[in-house]
Parts: C-alpha cells; structure tokens; sequence
C-alpha cells in the first residue's frame, strides 16, 4: 500500500516536479553508463585511431658525416690539395699542348734549356709523354680534392678511401720529381728546366699537405705502403729510360757529322807512362767527339799519350736528331762526359793526371824511372 500511495503521489505531482525527478534519475544513469562507456572506450578509441592513420615510411639511411679535414694556416687541407693541384694541371696542360703540337716552350729562365728537357728521350714514359702523364694526375688530385672538401664530383667514394687514395698519389708523383730531378742533375749539367722545378715543388707540396692531413703518427700506418708505390714507381722510370740517351743539346733538328779535334799539345814523359799503364790495366775513357771536357782530357795527355789510351766514342755516327750513344756506351750507364772506367772505379769529368795514376795504381816510383827512361834518349 505504501508503495502504491507513493506512486499515486508522484503521478499526481506537477508536471516540472516529475521532471525534476525523471532528470535526475535519468541523469544518474548516463552518468553510470557514462562512466562505464568512457572505461571502456578509451582503448578502442587509440586502436581507432591508430588503424586510421596511415603508415608512416620508414627514413631513408643517413650517409654518415665526413670527418672534418685537417687544416693548415687556416685552410682545410684538402683546399690546399685542390688549389696546387689546380696550379700543376694549368703547367701540365701548357707543356702537353707544347709536346702534342711540337711548339717550343716559353723559358722564362735559362733561355732554351727547357726546349732540350722537353724534346729528349726523357719526356716520355713508356712512349706516353710526360706533361700527359702529369696532366691526368693533377686533374685526378684535384677532383678527389673537391670531392673530399664537400663536392659531390665523384659518388661511391668512402672518405676513408678520398684520403688514402690522395696519399698515395701524392706519394707517386713526389717520387718520380725526385728521379726526374736527379735525372737533370746528372745527365743535363748546366742546363736549368723551370717548369721541371715548378712541377717538383708542386708534387712535394701536395705530398706534404697529405701527410699533415692524416697526421705524422697515423702515417706511420701506412708507411709501407708508401714505400711499396715509391719503388714500383722508381723501377718502372728506369726501365723505361733504361735505352734512353741525352742528346748534344742545340741540336734537336739537325744532324752533327762526326770530326775529330786536333790534340796541339805535346805529351810528357809522365803521361806516356800513365797512358801506357792505363792501357796495360784495361781502364776506358768513355767520351763524345763535341764534348769540350773529353778535349781537354786529351790535351792534357797530348798527342802521343792519347794515341795510347784505350777511349771509347759513345757517337761515332754523328749526334743530333735521331742519333744515339752506342749500345757499349747506353750498357755503361754514363751520366756525362767524359767517363773513366779504372779498376772498377768510375769517375766522371775530366781528371788530372795525378788523380788517374792514384785511381790506378800507378807507383811513383815507376813514373821517376819511366820519366829517367824516356828522358835520356833525348
């Protein structure tokens, strides 16, 4: 009964009253279902949201950073390379040119001694011309050079591998300067080559840019190596200048015919005697028949003493364009005229006569008895 009355009294309320009720029951179980409805959708609605959004691509693989390059009075090294090598593919360029289109060279200094180095059988490896050579070199310096400093000229190239590659042809091309330099000095006396220092300066600069890019104790690494390309560089200059010779110089486009130079001196007692023994010992005298030094020899031993001497013309057929020392001569390996060859000794130049009896063996002694001798006759 009481719980009917109560429904009687609510039926019978006004209107806003029920409403009142209604709501507020209403509203307390929105909020249960609320409540249930939120502890259940939270998760479902993240899975939503995640199948919703696209895939996201994966990253492509970052190129690892190149290590910064040593630098030097304030400039990255490999800046430096670039810039002397830049310098070394301009002189190469000029003298390749030159040597394709046989023009003379422009000698700034020592008048036409750059022509005779250009034009002689040392301006080619292999029949390559030398400037060539030098020209591809140069330009691989430089464009590994820019591609270490940040241009991107040569793709696939590790860093690791610019640096060490660099080294190496540094290493090379410093190499063949020093046995092109000591190829001047012995078989060009008094001939001075601009462009030939010019390149020899260039090719120590850049070796030395390298070695103080990778520092003087991680080079030490790589020292055998170096010293591996320093011989197989050398080696392969010598044989391929193993048959070549010096010609007489000022004379690249004419034929000088062989003649003989009179001897006007007398000969003395002494140089008789020395020749005689010279000749009794199997010395040579290694000589040309321009060579003013083979000349002066002669004359100082005079006419009878010469006649003696066991000499040896290395260009019997003339000198100049297209003549060549004798094979007997190209075997000896003679730097220069004249060349003596005593007892296993070799001397260069022309000598006194007192320096040739000492060399060998010539006793004093004998020489006073031999003098005695030749003298009384007279």
């Amino acid at each position: 009964m009481a719980t009917i009355s109560a429904a009687l009294a609510i039926s019978f309320l006004p209107s806003p009253t029920r409403f009142a009720v209604a709501t507020t029951t209403s509203s307390s179980s929105r909020i249960k279902r609320a409540a249930r409805f939120r502890c259940c959708s939270e998760p479902s609605s993240q899975e939503q949201q995640t199948s919703a959004a696209p895939p996201t691509p994966p990253r492509p693989p970052e190129k690892p950073a190149r290590a910064s390059p040593s630098s030097l009075l304030g400039i990255s090294t490999s800046a430096w390379s670039a810039g002397v090598a830049g310098l070394g593919f301009l002189e190469t360029g000029y003298l390749t040119y030159l040597k394709l289109t046989g023009s003379k060279a422009f000698c700034p200094i020592s008048g036409g001694g750059c022509g005779d180095v250009l034009d002689s059988d040392y301006s080619a490896i292999f029949g390559i011309p030398l400037p060539l050579v030098g020209l591809v070199a140069y330009g691989l310096v430089t464009a590994l050079s820019l591609q270490e400093n940040g241009t991107d000229l040569l793709p696939g190239l590790d860093d690791l591998d610019i640096r060490l590659t660099l080294l190496l042809i540094a290493t090379s091309m410093a190499t063949a300067s020093a046995y092109f330099l000591y190829i001047l000095s012995t078989k060009f006396v008094g001939v001075s080559c601009s462009y030939c220092m010019l390149s020899a300066f260039l090719s120590f600069t850049l070796l030395f840019i390298r070695v103080k890019d990778f520092g003087f104790e991680r080079i030490q690494k790589f020292a055998g190596i170096q010293l591996a390309v320093a011989v197989i560089i050398a080696l392969a200059l010598t044989n391929s200048y193993s048959s070549a010779t010096t010609q007489l110089k000022g004379t690249d486009d004419f034929v000088l015919e062989p003649y003989e130079t009179e001897i006007t001196t007398e000969s003395s007692p002494f140089a008789i005697s020395l020749a005689r023994h010279l000749h009794s010992i199997g010395a040579k005298m290694y000589g040309a028949f321009w060579c003013s030094h083979c000349n002066e020899q002669k004359q100082m031993f005079g006419r009878e003493a010469t006649k003696i001497l066991d000499y040896v013309e290395c260009f019997p057929n003339g000198a100049g364009k297209g003549k060549k020392m004798t094979k007997e001569c190209q075997a000896a390996g003679l730097e220069g005229f004249p060349t003596w060859f005593i007892n296993g000794k070799v001397l260069s130049g022309d000598q006194e006569l007192e320096v040739l009896a000492e060399a060998s063996g010539f006793a004093a002694e004998g020489t006073e008895q031999s003098n005695s001798k030749e003298i009384l006759p007279n």
